[in-house]
């Protein structure tokens, strides 16, 4: 299991991974996963976010502070910025205790929750400027893995704590497995949202496969008829899930 100090360390090497990657692919590029965003928006979005996160850290914020966002005329985007806002993210990180309570929009109120969100959200934007420019995205098993439990975590918080959710059901249950790394997720929907156990359970729809497609699928970086993926059972439940899963 990945702790603070590996996030943080994975988290360094995403930023050098996301500006090497904008370097390679033009800023004015369409980004197809971002969907109206050119890497140079992208990349002005995390520059953004990590200036962010690092000040909620560096003051332990005690509930959220507004972002500053800048446009695209204000800011001299380029690698060397995000290199900047993204190894002072690390430094204050690296600096700070993980049980440290602060506030967070996740269910984790604490400095760890800031490390663990960082590095996937920059993992995930560098996969999107890899495809903008045909490039195949690669990532460690382990980090993919946990991106998907920290999606789900994080998406649990967020659906069940709305009285509109549609990821409902009737006791569906959906399994979420990798091959490649120690994952498994049973998600079981039920009248208002749904419940996650990390282990295996039976199930009405299995999902299975290496870490990197799994996430590349459940964050619609690619569809399911672009990954290597296995599924079992009812593909409806699983187009279900894909379909209502989504959040900013």
């Amino acid at each position: 299991m990945m702790n603070h100090a590996d996030f943080c360390e994975a988290l360094d090497l995403e930023v050098e991974r996301f500006a090497t990657a904008m370097s390679l692919v033009p800023g004015d590029t369409m980004v197809a996963t971002c969907p109206g965003w050119t890497v140079d928006d992208t990349a002005l979005h995390l520059g953004i976010i990590h200036r962010w996160a690092e000040e909620l850290v560096r003051v332990r914020a005690p509930k959220r502070i507004p972002r500053v966002t800048p446009t695209l005329g204000e800011v001299a985007v380029s690698p060397e910025w995000m290199r900047e806002g993204g190894r002072q993210l690390v430094a204050t990180l690296r600096e700070a205790d993980p049980d440290d309570a602060m506030w967070a929009w996740g269910p984790d109120q604490h400095v760890r929750f800031w490390s663990r969100r960082q590095v996937h959200e920059t993992l995930v934007h560098r996969i999107d400027l890899e495809l903008a420019g045909g490039f195949e995205p690669t990532a460690d098993a382990p980090l993919a893995s946990d991106a998907i439990d920290e999606f789900l975590y994080n998406l649990q918080k967020v659906s069940n704590a709305s009285a509109t959710t549609s990821l409902s059901g009737t006791g569906e249950r959906l399994v979420l497995r990798t091959d490649d790394a120690d994952g498994v997720w049973t998600i079981t929907l039920r009248n208002e949202g749904f419940d996650i156990l990390p282990e295996m359970g039976g199930y009405d729809a299995l999902v299975e496969g290496p870490a990197l497609a799994l996430l590349l699928a459940i964050v619609r970086r690619r569809p399911l008829s672009e990954v290597p993926l296995q599924i079992s059972g009812a593909q409806q439940l699983v187009d279900f899930w894909l379909a209502n899963s989504e959040f900013d």
